[in-house]
């Protein structure tokens, strides 16, 4: 199964991150930025399906998505398959399998996606000698806590037109803020089978619920994927709005 390839250097160091300069992200102070800097020994590049880590896979390396979007899912002995959430810039990818014995879920590269890649001995180095960052990963490892537990709500609760509505919204605001600076004809890159696999239904019902959406002036639907046009139509049909959140820390 294919991993992420190692990218040519030079690389981007880390002083001139591009996470760096966007209002979403905590920056670092002198003394985190030279370790992290440290920290970072690599950058991985992923095509498009794209296995980045694999259900099972004992400790994986530790990621740091720089650029695209991926997703976090598990799939049964049938080969029916559950998305679980969606990783985008900023987000940390291998933390569960550096904590516990091995990875529950595997990571797919939905569009091509930039890593960064830390050394995984230097771990535990981190939670010793930098509890600003130990707490960063804290707070990264509540935040995906919190967004399964809304995740759970809506596909145990929320009708199909409700769940199709929260999905969209919610990969709508998180993208906007993580992909700061680019987002003219802002679309989320997801086909029809991305979407029925995220809210449990099956594709027929799926279409369906999608093109009550359209009908009603929500989203557009592209060939590469869809367009929020009325976002705040999306959070009155789902019930829901976005936490408030001030700067989101990242390493």
């Amino acid at each position: 199964m294919a991993h992420p390839k190692p990218i040519a250097p030079p690389r981007i160091p880390c002083q001139h991150c591009p996470l760096r300069r966007r209002q979403t992200f905590r920056d670092f102070n002198s003394e985190e930025l030279a370790f992290v800097s440290r920290f970072k020994i690599a950058e991985m590049l992923a095509e498009p399906g794209m296995s980045i880590i694999v259900e099972g896979e004992q400790n994986p390396s530790l990621y740091t998505v720089l650029s695209g979007w991926g997703f976090r899912h598990k799939i049964l002995e049938d080969g029916r398959r559950q998305i679980l959430n969606y990783v985008l810039p900023g987000d940390m990818i291998g933390l569960q399998g550096n904590v516990m014995a091995e990875m529950q879920h595997s990571v797919e590269a939905l569009t091509r996606v930039t890593l960064c890649t830390f050394e995984r001995e230097k771990f535990h180095t981190l939670f010793r000698d930098h509890p600003s960052l130990a707490f960063d990963i804290t707070w990264i490892a509540s935040r995906e806590e919190s967004m399964l537990d809304e995740h759970l709500l809506s596909v145990g609760r929320r009708s199909a037109r409700e769940r199709a509505a929260y999905l969209l919204a919610f990969l709508d605001t998180r993208s906007r803020a993580a992909m700061e600076g680019n987002t003219g004809d802002h679309q989320l890159p997801l086909t029809q089978q991305h979407v029925a696999d995220t809210l449990g239904l099956s594709l027929v019902h799926t279409n369906k619920t999608l093109r009550k959406l359209i009908d009603g002036g929500l989203i557009r639907w592209r060939d590469r994927g869809t367009q929020v046009i009325d976002q705040e139509g999306l959070y009155r049909v789902a019930g829901w709005r976005p936490p408030a959140e001030s700067e989101r820390p990242f390493i």
